[in-house]
């Protein structure tokens, strides 16, 4: 096999390799962000039950506002449900 037989040979092994690395980090960034939605939507959930049970049923303009709402104001929403006197000191806009 000459030069450029064997060049051409390591250029596809390169590229299959490259392509192989790709898509392996392609799924494991895919499983973390999957796991990290669901993750998002099990708090969200965990705040309805909370508020639902505390101050009974939600108004649809909150149910929308948690389900668009970023992890961080999940979190901060759900440490407020154990002080708060009312959903408006929860969602102080």
């Amino acid at each position: 096999m000459g030069w450029a037989e064997q060049f051409e040979v390591w250029e596809r092994e390169f590229i299959q390799k490259g392509m192989e690395q790709g898509i392996e980090k392609g799924m494991e960034k895919g499983i973390i962000k999957g796991i990290e939605q669901g993750i998002e939507k099990g708090e969200a959930k965990a705040l309805r039950v909370l508020l639902t049970k505390r101050f009974g049923p939600l108004p649809l303009h909150l149910e929308a506002q948690i389900g668009s709402a970023s992890a961080p104001e999940i979190e901060e929403w759900l440490q407020a449900v154990l002080s708060a006197n009312s959903l408006n000191e929860i969602f102080r806009n």
